[in-house]
């Protein structure tokens, strides 16, 4: 058998649920084929072994023939035999396949999270594809699981059925008609179990994403006291959760009801004609008993249909939620394959600003949403004219290599600080960059405090926002783009860090391409060039001290009155 996981899943047709299905089967239909052959062996070993008995019995026992007992208890035996290998290689394969299903969907889910990248937040919730990887991939694998067991089933009824047919034509029609009867009268529980199911899998999405929005925003919520107001909404919406799962499962105990009622009135049907055949001599003793272990061993089948019913039904109804995700498409796609000649110059053209290679350049706007927009602009996650070096961004080749921007709305990941901190473009220096952004960002007292091999908690909340800050910071020296865009990166820490990270950011950066949107005049005074943004266009540009006795406005943005506190802090810095 294969290794796990598969390393491309491929393009998956994902224009129907049922077609989803059927792309996951063609991707393991090696290990489909060989479990399904294996289920109609282990099936056909079960369904065999009433005639071995009823045989036995007839000419063994009945006879006397102490040879043809001893024949007959050598193929129950057999049949007990592969019954036992196939039915353990089966279930490997069945898990294979489970595995295989789910862990492809995986990796799909990531790849088209990955390719969406900025689009996903706004299309999608975090709940909703963290319930893909948790709930769905498991019904899209047990789906897949029931393969084996269903496609022996069907073999082993059709088997069954021409058996009795040879023997007992009545009978036989009994099992012929009668199953197809079951199947027809369950079906109509089906429908209303599969909506049942999808409302509640839809509402356990957006609970998930609500809770992941809750934890989140938890150290705000308690800051602002609105605590007992959003746990009472998460209450509820529990609540209409808990109804609706209350809703599916019902419809799926109706379901598992109809699997054990109808077979057994087809079973108490088939065992009454059957002993009426014997009163009447029509069949001996042995086929009697081989009769009665038919109808005993028709409800494995039987429930197994039934079974594959509920699971294929969940397993569309995750395939569904799949397709959806599936369906959503980049807004801005990243398809470019001209490269700008270095050095380049990064121009918004929108806003005017001019980005010149090589400098740290500093934007300070009068509305923090321009600068916002600009450095969206810039890193191609909203719309815009911008030019990098003679080549439109949208052409540009490896773009999110190239141009990196850093928000504080940015997430750590769990895991070992040093691997957090350290991206795959970092350079394999020995852990020379890693030091240095660490120093850069003033982030050592951390550092030093927990260490490299310490576990960072999900999105890093062990540490204080401010800390928080300085790790993004770091992280982000550490990827070394050539174009890197801060915004707002010291907004949580105090004035003399501030003033320390100032000072050593040009230095961290030499020879790269900087730009920082800020108000801070810490940073601003140890900027190479400050721009200075009004009503989204560049109104003024220079240092720093020239903008600050030439331009009222970007005076009365950047100091509020603050003048002295700063340029102390600043000079501390220098010392």
């Amino acid at each position: 058998m294969r290794s796990l996981p598969e390393t491309d899943p491929g393009s998956p047709d994902h224009s129907s649920p049922a077609r989803y299905l059927l792309w996951l089967l063609r991707h393991q239909w090696r290990s489909s084929v060989a479990g399904a052959s294996l289920g109609v062996v282990w099936m056909l070993s079960q369904a065999l072994m009433p005639a071995a008995i009823g045989r036995a019995i007839g000419e063994g026992i009945l006879a006397r023939d102490g040879s043809a007992l001893l024949l007959w208890a050598a193929v129950l035996t057999g049949l007990g035999v592969t019954q036992a290998v196939t039915g353990v290689t089966r279930h490997r394969f069945a898990v294979f396949n489970w595995l295989s299903a789910a862990y492809r969907t995986v990796q799909v889910v990531t790849r088209q999270s990955t390719r969406l990248g900025a689009t996903l937040p706004k299309r999608t919730s975090a709940g909703e594809v963290v319930s893909i990887g948790l709930s769905d991939v498991a019904h899209l694998g047990e789906a897949m699981d029931i393969v084996a067991r269903g496609t022996g089933a069907v073999v082993a009824i059709v088997v069954v059925a021409g058996i009795l047919l040879s023997t007992s034509p009545q009978l036989g029609l009994i099992v012929l008609v009668g199953v197809p009867l079951i199947l027809l009268a369950a079906a109509p529980l089906l429908r209303p179990y599969r909506d049942r199911e999808a409302a509640h899998r839809e509402m356990v999405g957006e609970l998930s994403g609500h809770a992941t929005d809750l934890v989140a925003g938890l150290r705000v919520l308690r800051g602002i006291g609105g605590e007992p107001l959003f746990s009472g909404r998460y209450r509820a919406e529990s609540q209409r959760v808990r109804v609706a799962g209350v809703a599916a499962a019902r419809a799926e105990t109706r379901m598992n009801g109809a699997e054990v009622l109808l077979p057994g009135l087809l079973i108490a049907l088939v065992t009454w004609v059957g002993a009426r055949f014997a009163a009447d001599g029509t069949i001996g003793v042995g086929e009697l008993v081989a009769f009665y272990g038919y109808a005993v061993f028709l409800i494995v089948p039987l429930k197994t249909l039934g079974e594959a019913a509920g699971k294929v039904t969940k397993g569309l109804v995750a395939a569904g939620r799949v397709k959806a995700l599936l369906d959503v498409e980049p807004e801005l796609p990243q398809a470019g394959t001209r490269r700008p000649a270095a050095p380049a110059e990064l121009t918004d053209i929108a806003s005017g600003l001019v980005v010149r290679p090589g400098r740290v350049t500093a934007v300070a706007a009068a509305d923090p949403r321009d600068a916002q927009a600009i450095a969206d602009r810039l890193g191609r996650y909203e719309e815009g004219e911008v030019d990098f070096g003679g080549v439109p961004l949208q052409a540009v080749a490896d773009l999110r290599r190239r141009v990196l921007v850093a928000v504080n709305e940015d997430r750590l990941f769990s895991g070992p600080l040093a691997e957090t901190l350290t991206p795959p473009s970092a350079p394999d220096d020995g852990g020379a960059a890693l030091r240095a952004a660490i120093r850069a960002a003033c982030v050592e007292d951390v550092v030093d405090s927990t260490g490299l091999d310490a576990h960072v908690a999900e999105a890093g909340r062990e540490f204080s926002g401010g800390q928080q800050q300085r790790l993004r910071l770091a992280r982000a020296l550490v990827a070394d783009p050539e174009v890197l865009v801060l915004v707002e990166p010291t907004s949580a820490v105090d004035a003399h860090t501030e003033a320390r990270i100032a000072g050593r950011l040009g230095p961290a950066r030499a020879g790269r391409t900087t730009l920082v949107c800020t108000t801070s005049p810490l940073v601003l005074d140890r900027a190479d060039h400050v721009v200075f943004v009004q009503d989204g266009r560049v109104v003024a540009e220079g240092t720093h001290r020239h903008l600050l006795d030439t331009e009222p406005r970007y005076a009365g943005v950047v100091t509020r009155g603050e003048t002295s506190d700063t340029d102390t802090a600043t000079e501390g810095a220098r010392r």
